[in-house]
């Protein structure tokens, strides 16, 4: 559930260009992390154009530089670079060390050499994503197809099985932040795996890429749960039904970590739908996910110096700010932990057990033991919460991570830099509870 913005600050580009010089600007990075490292966030904050500084709160800077020394440790140097010349901008790809490891970030400046955006990139990994084993191409067929909204439309892909009609179809839908049709998380693409197993298993699929994806500037003022996910949840369900080969009957919702979440609000708004599926799904508020997380991520940093465990109780008062259940006197497109208060009321203001007690749709909760993310805490409430209901099943499956994958311990999130394919008998047992309700 990668969901809070890394501090990235989406850029207006023009068709003007300037020069810089690319040590200064490698100097700049390095003086700017130097200074978070020695817990100088007010001066580190002086780095950035003014425009950024009235999206990035000291606290948001305080909890971004925390949660990154909780992961790769203590930060040491920086090495190569990159540059590209971005309109207006000038953009630096920098590898920066740290005790436990390197990570490359991405530094843009404007002309005056003040920060205008910096975020994690993607690290580059020694393996690459390989279609699993039970991947045969000789069973199914892709077509695209389009999601389409009010300002544009997103790529989509309907994964049908081959020489069949009648067959159930399932529609993907994502965990949060912005991703790709396939879910792609460094070397894992847990959604492409799904839509190849369960099309070998005659069940067909439809995914999509995210509208934050491709629309970030539609994201840049007050938002909630219904642009960034619900309102093309809906437009996909609507397009299943009209696809060739389709039964209209049987068409389903997989959920993924904050999908999962929002599946049971999505089977209240589509009286179409057959069931769905909730996958590593948080039974909890945000707040209370996040906060574990963090828990998590220090106590396996290792890290038990007295300003270690300082900045991590700082943090857990930052989170705690996204608790929102009225605005008061926050404007709605205030910015709190990276999305705005609408967004925070929004999720907390809706139980989504007490809407999955109403359903009549099945219900399938699955969830993996070695989850750093959504923990078994949220399985066992769900399960809890729903023993009453009749049509709904559960499956704990003890060796299974946050993206569905095979793992021999819980780790963090280095364990995504590997290419690992969905479960098999994960897609199977899907796919027969699926074939069940025929």
């Amino acid at each position: 559930m990668k969901f809070l913005k890394t501090l990235f600050v989406l850029l207006l580009i023009s068709h003007l260009s300037f020069s810089q010089s690319v040590i200064s600007l490698m100097n700049r990075a390095d003086q700017f992390f130097e200074t978070m490292n020695q817990g100088k966030f007010e001066e580190a904050r002086d780095f950035m154009d003014e425009s950024v500084k009235s999206q990035i709160s000291l606290d948001e800077l305080k909890l971004f530089w925390l949660r990154l020394e909780n992961s790769l440790g203590t930060y040491q140097s920086v090495d190569g670079a990159k540059s590209s010349i971005q309109g207006d901008y000038y953009q630096v790809v920098l590898t920066c060390g740290f005790s436990r490891g390197s990570q490359p970030f991405t530094f843009v400046f404007n002309k005056e050499e003040k920060l205008v955006g910096f975020f994690i990139s993607q690290k580059p990994v020694e393996n690459e994503y390989a279609l699993p084993s039970y991947a045969d191409t000789s069973l199914y067929k892709e077509q695209e197809v389009k999601i389409k909204f009010a300002e544009g439309e997103m790529a989509g892909m309907f994964t049908s099985p081959k020489n069949s009609t009648n067959f159930p179809v399932v529609i993907m839908v994502h965990g949060s932040g912005p991703a790709d049709m396939d879910e792609s998380v460094g070397s894992n693409k847990p959604f492409k795996d799904l839509a190849a197993g369960l099309a070998a298993q005659g069940i067909a699929s439809i995914r999509y890429v995210k509208r934050s994806m491709i629309y970030p500037n539609t994201f840049n003022k007050a938002f909630t749960v219904k642009e960034e996910v619900l309102d093309d949840a809906l437009t996909a369900i609507t397009l299943a039904g009209t696809l060739p080969g389709v039964n209209k009957a049987q068409i389903y919702v997989f959920g993924h970590s904050l999908g999962g979440m929002l599946a049971p609000r999505i089977a209240s708004l589509a009286p179409s739908l057959k069931g769905i599926i909730l996958a590593a799904a948080p039974a909890r508020k945000f707040a209370d996910l996040i906060t574990e997380q963090n828990e998590y991520l220090y106590k396996a940093s290792g890290d038990t110096s007295a300003a270690g465990k300082q900045q991590f109780l700082e943090s857990v008062i930052d989170i705690d700010k996204t608790r929102l259940l009225k605005l008061g006197a926050i404007a709605p497109d205030s910015v709190i932990l990276g999305a705005p208060a609408s967004y925070w009321l929004d999720l907390n203001n809706h139980d989504q057990l007490a809407t999955a007690k109403k359903l009549k749709n099945r219900v399938l909760v699955v969830q993996g033991e070695k989850d750093f993310q959504v923990s078994v805490r949220d399985f066992e409430i769900w399960k809890s919460g729903l023993a009453g209901n009749k049509n709904t099943m559960f499956k704990l499956y003890p060796d299974l991570n946050h993206l569905l994958s095979v793992q021999k311990e819980k780790g963090n999130g280095a364990q995504y830099r590997l290419p690992a394919n969905v479960d098999i008998n994960l897609i199977k047992d899907i796919a027969l509870w699926i074939k069940e309700s025929n």
